[in-house]
């Protein structure tokens, strides 16, 4: 059976002397032989990050002027002007929230490595969808972080604890929002009844640490908060997830 060609797409005029003009134009004379000199560009290289890693947290922005654009219940919307270290003039939407607590409620009486962990289900309608978090919750005006997570976590699942210590503080969105999440462990539960808020449903369970590891693998932890204090509590502790 003959072979077919497809014949290569005609150049259009322009593009065709274009092409000619490079393949025959000379290359620069550089007073003796002539060669092609090709500049390359320089990659920016990463500094080294410092062994002391621990945040300044002195330097501030200049606040010019700040507008409350939106109040509610829960936060309020500030359209601030600026002046940021660097010295930039900025301009910045943020909302200004109370703070919240996240509590790791762990079971340890069985097993240190891989403790029973306190986790809920609830519909999230920002997230338009059910997802699995760790017990958390908004501060009150002035409350006392450590007070907040133990009364959070007695009002969402009943439990109580003897043991707590503070795990981890980070900011889950700092381009605009200015929460910051403290994050406690929080061990010896003691079981009760809960008494979640009126908008609340609030579905809970204990699952084992090394198949909460199981399910992040898997994409079925989509909460940022329970991400980020699983993963770095498993980290401190050595835990990896248990093979089949």
């Amino acid at each position: 059976m003959p072979s077919t060609k497809t014949a290569a797409p005609a150049q259009p005029a322009a593009a065709k002397k274009m092409t000619e003009d490079l393949a025959t134009k000379p290359a620069p004379a550089t007073g003796g032989n002539a060669k092609t000199q090709v500049t390359k560009a320089k990659t920016p290289r990463a500094r080294k990050l410092s062994k002391d890693t621990t945040p300044e947290g002195t330097e501030v922005a200049e606040l010019v002027s700040s507008e409350v654009v939106y109040q509610g219940p829960l936060f309020r919307v500030q359209h601030d002007k600026i002046i940021e270290p660097s010295g930039k003039h900025n301009e910045r939407d943020v909302i200004r929230h109370n703070g919240s607590v996240v509590i790791l409620a762990l079971d340890t009486s069985k097993s240190k490595k891989n403790p029973w962990v306190v986790i809920e289900r609830q519909y999230r309608h920002a997230a338009n969808q059910y997802l699995w978090e760790l017990p958390a919750g908004k501060l009150e005006p002035g409350e006392d972080p450590l007070a907040g997570a133990q009364r959070e976590l007695a009002e969402e699942t009943g439990y109580s604890a003897k043991r707590w210590k503070p795990l981890v503080e980070y900011f889950a969105s700092p381009g605009f929002l200015g929460e910051s999440m403290k994050v406690f462990e929080a061990e010896g539960l003691i079981a009760g009844d809960a008494h979640p808020e009126a908008d609340e449903e609030i579905d809970f369970r204990l699952v084992k640490l090394s198949e909460l590891l199981k399910m992040i693998e898997k994409g079925a932890i989509k909460d940022g908060k329970t991400l980020t204090t699983v993963l770095l509590y498993a980290r401190l502790n050595g835990s990896k997830r248990t093979k089949k």
